[in-house]
């Protein structure tokens, strides 16, 4: 079946940096958009950042456009998000998703996610 598993979240202070994580398998990630999104606590899930099939698209939400990187590895299986000059309200539960269909379409499938805390 098709399993997505995080890594990489964790404690960091403001201005620090994080990269997150995404091991797919069960299928084959050239076929598939992939995103990364992000839910604080009592907020609704909210995209941050989803790349093309091929990786030369990328998109961001506007508050981590030229602090965050999505990139893709599709020979490993893997995704990827580079954070940096992390602030507090980055703070959220990071999950990752794929997409068999549009980039910014709905995602057919969901990791389990990974914790990212920034203190102030």
């Amino acid at each position: 079946q098709v399993q997505l598993v995080e890594s990489g979240g964790g404690l960091v202070q403001a201005g620090g940096s994080l990269r997150l994580s995404c091991a797919a398998s069960g299928l084959n990630l050239d076929n598939y958009a992939m995103g990364w999104f992000r839910q604080a606590p009592g907020k609704a899930r909210e995209f941050v950042a989803a790349i093309r099939r091929s990786g030369g698209n990328v998109y961001y939400e506007d508050s981590v456009r030229g602090r965050f990187a999505i990139s893709r590895d599709n020979a490993k299986n893997t995704v990827s998000l580079e954070m940096n000059n992390l602030k507090p309200e980055d703070t959220a539960v990071y999950y990752c998703a794929a997409n068999r269909g549009p980039v910014l379409g709905t995602y057919d499938y969901w990791g389990q996610g990974t914790q990212v805390t920034v203190s102030s």
